[in-house]
């Protein structure tokens, strides 16, 4: 018997080790994959200013890598719940270094798309694997953990805009691509080995587990999508995440419009993504100690009014660089506030495709950031059509995350 104690105290020790190990892995694989999403603004410029293809063509190729990024998902996850995570994340890792690899040879905007897309499905394989493991391994502070996680994807491109920036001037955006993919096959491949969830007996120490919010019985898919807290999940998804979407995709061209002097914009290439990424640690975080609903009453609130007050004040290059960090700093929350919460609401065992198919939501806030966005932009001549719409849907948001509507569904 004590042979066997201190045999299950090894192996909880091992279980404790390695998902930190997880945890940083997974943070390493969301800054560098971040580059297809917060880069793209800069490829965008560069692809315009050499191929003088319009916003809306270009808005295209953004909404389709929300699109790949985000339907994957539920399958992606279907299979590593159901058979690990390691084998789907090498492929995604293959997939992701690829799409830039031959997207440095895309002559016509249909090569773009196809080329992009096929990177967007390994992305978005390695963000719903990486979010899934802070949610299935940390189970009594999921909210931080996840955050953690996603504030690789947000804060990443900190790291790496400058350099691309400066390559895109000198070089074009065929060699950019192409060193950038070949920069992911090194990171990413070597990276995806570590993915590993915990064995179904695993559990924290019983006074972490104490803590853990968990519902009394685990929802599969097909029960999640029948309760209405999800819809509102859903809806509240959508719009507030189209906000730093829109930033992540427009930002060059908002940054034309409201002629932000280049030191300014170049101060937001750093700024922008570092907002972005803390927001989604202390979201997290709050989330946990305070709630994840109250918590998204006064981030959405605030980032609503942020976008109301960029329309209004932002012709000072000052105060737009402010106003857009502010936005970064709430805007990034939904990214950690959904994946704890659906971990709260419906569970770990089938967290992966459960957050899988709530991640679709951001197809739509692609769509609204990206072609949507660029159409209105080619018929008005002006961001603030698409700016106002977002804003207004934030405050909603809002309001219908309000406790007494968004809570744990009862089975």
């Amino acid at each position: 018997m004590g042979e066997e104690v201190r045999q299950e105290t090894f192996e909880m020790k091992k279980y404790y080790s390695f998902r930190r190990i997880m945890l940083l892995m997974a943070l390493l694989v969301m800054m560098v994959i971040s580059i297809y999403q917060y880069s793209w603004s800069l490829f965008a410029f560069a692809l315009a200013r050499e191929l003088k293809w319009n916003l809306a063509t270009l808005g295209l190729t953004f909404t389709v890598f929300a699109y790949c990024a985000t339907f994957i998902q539920p399958f992606s996850g279907y299979v590593a719940d159901s058979f690990g995570p390691r084998k789907v994340s090498v492929l995604a890792a293959v997939l992701a270094g690829l799409g830039f690899l031959l997207s440095s040879w895309a002559t016509t905007p249909m090569e773009l798309y196809v080329f992009y897309g096929l990177g967007s499905l390994g992305v978005g394989i390695l963000y719903g694997l990486s979010t899934a493991s802070a949610i299935k391994w940390f189970p009594e502070k999921r909210g931080f953990a996840t955050g953690l996680v996603v504030f690789g994807f947000g804060a990443g491109t900190a790291l790496f805009n400058g350099v691309i920036q400066k390559s895109l001037d000198l070089h074009g955006f065929r060699p950019t691509f192409f060193y950038l993919g070949f920069f992911m096959l090194v990171v990413l491949i070597p990276a995806a080995f570590f993915y590993k969830y915990p064995p179904a007996q695993w559990k924290p120490s019983s006074a972490a587990t104490k803590k853990a919010s968990a519902p009394a019985t685990e929802f599969r898919p097909a029960e999640m999508l029948r309760t209405y807290q999800w819809f509102l999940i859903y809806f509240c998804f959508s719009f507030t995440v189209s906000i730093v979407l829109m930033f992540g995709a427009q930002m060059k061209m908002l940054a034309k419009e409201y002629r932000l002097p280049e030191n300014y914009f170049n101060a937001l290439l750093i700024l922008f993504p570092l907002g972005n990424g803390l927001s989604r640690v202390v979201a997290g975080a709050i989330s946990d100690w305070w709630g994840r609903e109250k918590t998204m009453m006064v981030f959405y609130g605030l980032l609503g009014l942020s976008i109301i007050a960029l329309l209004k004040f932002g012709d000072h290059p000052a105060t737009f660089v402010a106003i857009v960090f502010i936005a970064a700093l709430l805007g990034g929350s939904p990214f950690a506030l959904y994946p704890a919460t659906v971990g709260d609401y419906y569970g770990s065992r089938y967290s992966t495709v459960n957050y899988g198919i709530t991640y679709t939501a951001k197809a739509w806030a692609g769509f609204i950031s990206g072609w949507l966005s660029g159409y209105f932009v080619t018929q008005s001549g002006s961001y603030r059509v698409p700016l106002t719409l977002i804003a207004i849907c934030s405050i909603i948001a809002a309001i219908v995350s309000n406790p007494k509507l968004m809570k744990a569904p009862q089975k």
